[in-house]
């Protein structure tokens, strides 16, 4: 994969390495290779509520329909929304723009193919070659140049296909919803709403600026408070743009990813649709996830953290089931990519058919002593490289004695290390990573 593209799209500081200049002729080629200049070929594009967003909406757009595509523009909707629009309109392919659970300063641009998934690497590599060349591609005139049209019931036709993938009726079910002041500020609230339950909205008025901050599913503290105050039956929470989802229980205690694809599990299990009775998690996923899954004789199958080798993965071994720690979880039957929303249906759907509560069934799952620290550095790449840090890793392994693991690797989409030790005593664990965060501060 070439360096411009990373495991999420483009990513980078708005109007500093995401320019409008690059927004704009990652439209243009990339619109090219995807529709390799057939005729009537059509573009959804939608956004997340970034203020630089229709900045690099309108760069974006103008590069799309400079080569002759049209663009269907479906405005702030989530990026699974994005990706099942792509399919469900037909079009050649799609793009949205956002930087997922990143701060407001940072944006991206991902593409979908016309089926609805992420492109591959050597599409990815052409567009890349292609704008790094500023290659000579048809700019046709007049009648030839593409159309930017609206598509008015985008977010009804999201919302229809969430009712439809997943019938819950959810009457009586008090649950306190976080926005992040992101894509699904608008969307979330309505579908659960229109499902029955009582809707308690927070972080859903964006300005352009708050997207992420200090809520979402990376800040549970505003969710957690909530839900204990109103003493509601749950909390869910977003990312920016709702491609992932954590919820909370009852009493605020957090339900992680892990326990959210146990609950899904089992109860995908119950009812004969686990396909393959496997499940996909990475490196990343709680030993409890592992135990958990074991017991209920349910098969995992591992992988490198991101969404896309999740995903990739269950398209090689035929599991249509899968995620990650952090809510990005993935029912293929139904999409493409991980939808936070339609993980929350999912999961309400197992603890109404159940009839147990959220804490009830997280229970099902002893999740182990996890540290995990984030270090900043500049080259993560040449970080993970040093032979002092793979030593120190060995010992670290050695330590644990077999009672626990070790996982540093770099982020896929940010300059960062991430330090992971896992086991049953966590001090040793905790003195583990500082000793392992000390040295990778030296090495950045």
């Amino acid at each position: 994969m070439g360096k411009m593209f990373g495991t999420d799209g483009v990513r980078g500081v708005a109007n500093k390495d995401l320019t409008p200049e690059l927004a704009m002729k990652i439209g243009r080629y990339g619109a090219h290779v995807l529709a390799r200049g057939r005729a009537g070929s059509r573009i959804v594009v939608g956004r997340d509520t970034r203020i630089s967003g229709d900045m690099l909406e309108a760069a974006l757009i103008s590069g799309i329909c400079s080569v002759g595509v049209d663009v269907l523009r479906v405005g702030i909707l989530p990026t699974p929304a994005v990706a099942h629009l792509t399919r469900e309109l037909g079009a050649s392919g799609g793009v949205v723009i956002s930087a997922s659970h990143n701060p407001v300063e940072d944006n991206g641009i991902k593409y979908f193919g016309p089926s609805g998934f992420k492109l591959p690497d050597s599409a990815e590599d052409e567009i890349e070659e292609l704008v790094k060349d500023s290659a000579p591609v048809p700019s046709p005139r007049g009648a030839g140049v593409g159309r930017c049209v609206d598509v008015s019931d985008a977010g009804d036709r999201y919302v229809r296909f969430l009712k439809e993938a997943a019938p819950v009726d959810l009457a009586g079910l008090t649950v306190v919803v976080d926005c992040a002041n992101g894509a699904a500020y608008k969307v979330a609230p309505r579908v659960l709403e229109e499902l029955g339950a009582r809707v308690v909205p927070i972080f859903n008025r964006p300005d352009g600026l708050n997207i992420n901050k200090g809520c979402g599913s990376t800040h549970l503290g505003g969710l957690r408070e909530k839900v204990v105050k109103l003493r509601a039956d749950l909390g869910l929470a977003f990312d920016g743009d709702a491609d992932r989802m954590l919820a909370v229980d009852a009493d605020g205690r957090m339900v992680d990813g892990d326990q959210i694809m146990v609950i899904c599990a089992r109860h995908l299990k119950s009812r004969g649709e686990l396909d393959r009775n496997t499940v996909v998690a990475t490196v990343m996923s709680n030993m409890g996830l592992h135990l958990a899954l074991r017991e209920s004789g349910i098969n995992v199958l591992e992988t490198k953290v991101g969404d896309r080798y999740v995903l990739e993965e269950c398209l090689q071994s035929g599991a249509t089931f899968g995620g990650e720690q952090s809510g990005h979880i993935i029912f293929l039957k139904h999409s493409t990519t991980g939808d936070g929303l339609l993980t929350a249906l999912k999961l309400l759907s197992a603890v109404r058919d159940q009839g147990k509560t959220l804490a009830e069934l997280a229970a099902q799952m002893e999740r182990l002593p996890q540290i995990l620290e984030n270090v900043r550095v500049k080259d993560k790449n040449e970080v993970m490289a040093h032979p002092l840090l793979a030593d120190a890793i060995r010992y670290a392994e050695e330590k644990l004695a077999g009672q626990g693991r070790v996982l540093v690797r770099p982020s896929g989409t940010e300059p960062l290390v991430r330090v992971m030790a896992e086991g049953r005593d966590p001090a040793a664990l905790q003195g583990l990573v500082e000793e392992l965060v000390s040295l990778v501060k030296k090495l950045a």
